[in-house]
């Protein structure tokens, strides 16, 4: 008797068989010991398109809008070069698993797919068109290490008890359809003349033009402001150090005159320093990552790096068993691994001049089940990697430092504050000076970048100072930065809560789980899209949106698919069907509902015109 592994690519599916000492390799599959390992190419089947319900909608007239089919069906995907034709490939591989399903030395089928809400939906898609009757259960691993393969097959569950995350799955997929085909066919119809134009419109494409919109017009409407600081250069025996000018919590000043005449009060005169405050400070390193942070730390450190192909060569790296889960909310780890985590450092730690110095913990901060969200934080496995492309390098250096830094001692600064006081005419006035230098390097010694001392000399307080220079200083306001990826990610992680334009930024930020734009596994698909639509362009790493992208957000009339919060909602409520919170057949309804309001609605109104090709 045989079991059936179904896995989501063939690399996976080779890891599995490796595993299980499957050695028999045939066209589509990998049998031995018992077991039989096969694969999808990820999806194989998609959702009919509407000329496939009916040939009429092949034609996009308005009368065929809005259109959602009573039921949904699915066909073999097409072919990615030849989108009228069936992909050959797809269709031979699931007569490949059919044929296996029913064979008759199979007792159980196990759905080994990834761990998410596409993975789920995946497998059920084959199972359902397949019509497989023999009893399915599901592996819940995060890692394709043999160690874990044989864990997960002693702890399988039963395929049904997955029903919420397949649910989850199935309602993404139908909102996506029946919004994108609506909405892009009824606007390109109204708002397009001439051949060739398309407005692709989707519900996590549309807000997340939006945030990119209104960046620009902050920048576009930003009111440079000039302000005022005074500068000064103090020096005795000792040696020589700068102080700006402060009143109560401010150091910069409208009147340049009034500063100017403060210059002149104290030009001259001599000044003491009455306090001096001296402090260690402690900087712990950034937590684990999760993918919308590792995506933002690459590209905003590596150039020539996207978001998406940092996806890709985590999702390789995983395929090959040196990391975790890569498509993760999640920048803890499940408290279930602590003894798995500490085999990997040990591991990992080896051969590194400073291994005494990395010591195991089980801090809360890197373990606790509160902050993990269905996976783990991304981390390295136990298999070290032998041969690395260069880009797979990159990343993989990125995680195996983020998690080794976690278990090295704080970074620490010695800071210091001097308040030097010159009398003017009726009041003292204020300089304030800081240095920082770094004392104790801890975590900061795996990486190569130097931080700067700010040294001063070695003054104290009482001591007298003489003022060697005073100089007025003009400051102007800068306006916010365009969007990197970096910052798009997490705007988009946080429903647009983050508008931190600092690319250095990666604090984590308080959300509500799941009420986002789009999932981890999407967003950088997500700014692809914008830039394929025409939406978007990027220059160095900034996004910049196009005259297209502008006219369409300020002509697009239903602003509810603009608004961050109601996307994130949606998402929301994506994830509450996806815990069994709440109900498929409800989220739909609202869905469908929508659609077909706001189609109707752009349908009635008058139109202004986005593009035009046709020739003048």
């Amino acid at each position: 008797m045989s079991k059936l592994l179904l896995a989501e690519k063939p690399s996976v599916a080779r890891n599995i068989a490796e595993a299980l000492g499957c050695k028999t390799r045939k066209d589509g599959y990998i049998e031995g010991n018992g077991y039989i390992v096969t694969w999808a190419f990820g999806h194989l089947l998609t959702l009919y398109d509407c000329k496939d319900y009916n040939p009429e909608l092949a034609l996009w007239k308005f009368e065929n809008f809005p259109y959602i089919p009573e039921h949904f069906e699915y066909k073999i995907k097409n072919d990615n070069k030849n989108k009228n034709v069936i992909d050959k490939g797809a269709e031979k591989q699931l007569k490949i698993i059919n044929t296996l399903i029913n064979r008759e030395d199979v007792t159980e089928i196990i759905s080994a797919t990834d761990y998410d809400r596409e993975g789920e939906l995946i497998a059920l898609l084959i199972f359902n068109y397949l019509k497989a009757k023999k009893p399915i259960y599901r592996i819940l691993i995060n890692e394709w290490t043999p160690k874990e393969i044989k864990k997960g097959l002693e702890n399988l569950k039963l395929n049904k008890e997955m029903k919420s995350l397949q649910d989850a799955g199935v309602s993404r997929q139908l909102a996506d359809w029946v919004i994108g085909i609506n909405f892009t066919s009824i606007c390109t119809m109204k708002y397009t003349r001439g051949r060739g134009n398309l407005l692709n419109i989707g519900r996590v494409l549309m807000p997340t033009l939006k945030m990119i919109y209104d960046r620009e017009m902050q920048i576009k409407n930003f009111k440079v402001e000039e302000s005022f600081e005074l500068n000064a250069t103090f020096k005795n025996e000792a040696g020589e150090y700068k102080g700006k000018f402060f009143h109560g919590k401010k150091d910069k000043f409208p009147n340049k005159k009034n500063v100017e005449r403060l210059k002149n009060e104290i030009e001259g005169k001599e000044g003491i320093i009455t306090e001096k405050k001296v402090e260690i400070k402690k900087e712990n390193p950034p937590s684990l990552f999760n993918l919308s942070n590792l995506q933002g730390y690459v590209t905003s450190k590596h150039k020539g790096w996207t978001a998406d192909k940092v996806l890709k060569v985590a999702q390789s790296l995983y395929e090959k068993k040196h990391i975790t889960y890569p498509r993760t909310e999640s920048t803890a780890l499940e408290e279930s691994i602590k003894d798995k985590a500490k085999n990997v450092l040990e591991t990992l730690k080896k051969d590194l001049p400073f291994k005494d110095e990395i010591v195991f913990n089980d801090s809360t901060k890197v373990f606790n089940n509160k902050k993990v969200e269905s996976h783990s934080a991304i981390m390295p496995t136990y298999i070290i990697p032998k041969k690395l492309t260069e880009d797979e390098r990159t990343v993989y250096e990125a995680i195996k430092n983020r998690f080794i830094s976690q278990f090295m001692p704080s970074a620490e600064y010695e800071n210091t504050e001097l308040i030097t006081s010159v009398q003017g005419e009726n009041y003292e006035r204020l300089f304030s000076t800081k240095g920082k230098i770094l004392k104790v390097k801890g975590w900061l010694k795996l990486y190569k970048e130097d931080k700067k001392d700010e040294l001063l000399p070695p003054v104290n307080k009482d001591d007298v100072v003489e003022i060697t220079e005073l100089k007025v200083i003009s400051k102007k306001s800068k306006p916010p930065a365009h969007h990197t990826e970096k910052t798009l990610l997490k705007a988009m992680e946080t429903c647009g809560k983050n508008t931190n334009s600092n690319e250095e930024t990666e604090e984590d930020s308080t959300i509500l789980y799941g009420y986002s734009i789009g999932t981890a596994a999407t967003r950088a698909e997500t700014i692809n899209k914008l830039k394929y639509a025409g939406y978007i362009t990027q220059k160095g790493k900034s996004l910049l949106i196009t005259d297209k992208g502008i006219k369409l957000v300020e002509t697009f009339p239903v602003r509810e698919l603009l608004d961050t919060d109601y996307t994130g909602r949606l998402e929301k409520k994506l994830y509450d069907i996806e815990k069994g919170t709440f109900n498929k057949e409800n989220f739909l309804k609202e869905i469908f509902d929508f659609t077909i309001k706001s189609v109707n609605t752009i349908k009635r109104i008058k139109a202004n015109i986005i593009c035009d090709t046709r020739t003048q």
